[in-house]
C-alpha cells in the first residue's frame, strides 16, 4: 500500500497543527522533537514563533546533537548559548542529546557503516517527531526528514562517522573530500538505524519555506531560491523527501533548478 502522505499551503502554525493531527498518531511516552536549532548568522532557519506551538502540541522536549564543524554549535556549551540566543529554550525543554556522549546503535545490513554513533540522551525518549526545515544543502544536494534523522541525530563523532562513510580519515577537509555517493548511502544507513530504534514510533513533518540552496548549518547562507511552496507530513519519511522534492521540480518558479 503506498504512504500517505498530507500536504498543505498554510504555513502558520496552526497550519502545522492541522497538518500534524491528520497523521492521527500518538506518540508513546516521552516525545523528543528534533529540529534545526540555525547556526548563528543563518537568516533562513525557521523560528520559535512559527514551530514552537507544534513543538507543545506533539512533543515533550525540543533535541539536537552538536556539530562536527568549528561555529557556534560545536561544543555544548557554544551550543547552548545559540539554543538560547535563538529563543529555542523559552519555547520548550531543550535536550542537547550529546551533550554527556554518545552511543552506537547497529546498523542492520548497512551498506558502510556498522554502527550509528547517537547522542546518548536519546535512550531518555521512547519516539521522536522528525521536524524539518527543508532546503536545499551543499553536500546532500537537499536537507528533509532523512537527512535529520540521520545527520541531524549522530553526535558530534557520529556525524564525521557518516561523512567519511565509516573509514578511519580524520580532519575537517575529510568532510569536504569524502564520496558524495558513499556520504548519502551512509546517511541512509544511519537512518535505518534509528528506525530499527524507534520502529513505528516516529513521525515526519518538513516544511517547504525560506527554500535557500544552502543548509541552515552555514552561518553566511544564500537567500531562498524560490518562493515558498507549504509543509507536508507522513510517517514514511522517504515517500515525504520524494514528495518534497516532486514539489520543487515540478514548481512554475525559475528558481527551482538551483534549488536540487
Amino acid at each position: 500500500m503506498p504512504s500517505k502522505v498530507y500536504f498543505t499551503r498554510d504555513i502558520s502554525s496552526e497550519g502545522l497543527i492541522r497538518l500534524y493531527d491528520k497523521l492521527q498518531v500518538k506518540l508513546p511516552g516521552k516525545t523528543g522533537v528534533k529540529i534545526h536549532s540555525g547556526e548563528t548568522g543563518n537568516q533562513n532557519f525557521l523560528r520559535p514563533d512559527l514551530l514552537g506551538p507544534l513543538i507543545r502540541h506533539a512533543g515533550c522536549a525540543i533535541v539536537e546533537c552538536n556539530t562536527a564543524y568549528a561555529g557556534t554549535r560545536d561544543t555544548t556549551k557554544a551550543h547552548w548559548k545559540t539554543m538560547e540566543a535563538h529563543g529555542w529554550t523559552a519555547c520548550a525543554p531543550v535536550d542537547i542529546l550529546d551533550e554527556e556522549g554518545d552511543i552506537a546503535l547497529p546498523v542492520r545490513g548497512g551498506k558502510h557503516l556498522q554502527e550509528n554513533f547517537v547522542g546518548s540522551h536519546i535512550t531518555h525518549y521512547d519516539s521522536l517527531f522528525i521536524l524539518s526545515h527543508f532546503k536545499g544543502h551543499p553536500m546532500g544536494g537537499f536537507g528533509g526528514a532523512l537527512k535529520n534523522m540521520s545527520i541531524g541525530l549522530a553526535s558530534s563523532r557520529g556525524k564525521h562517522h557518516i561523512h567519511v562513510s565509516g573509514t578511519d580519515v580524520q580532519g575537517f577537509n575529510a568532510l569536504m573530500t569524502a564520496d558524495h555517493d558513499s556520504f548519502l548511502e551512509s546517511m541512509a544507513d544511519a537512518d535505518r538505524a534509528i528506525m530499527d530504534y524507534f520502529p513505528g514510533k516516529l513521525a515526519f513533518l518538513n516544511v517547504m519555506a525560506n527554500l535557500s540552496v544552502d543548509c541552515d548549518c552555514c552561518a553566511v547562507a544564500e537567500d531562498p531560491a524560490m518562493a515558498d511552496i507549504g509543509a507536508l507530513a507522513s510517517l514514511d519519511p522517504l515517500a515525504l523527501d520524494q514528495a518534497c522534492v516532486d514539489l520543487v521540480y515540478n514548481a512554475e518558479d525559475p528558481g527551482k533548478a538551483a534549488l536540487i
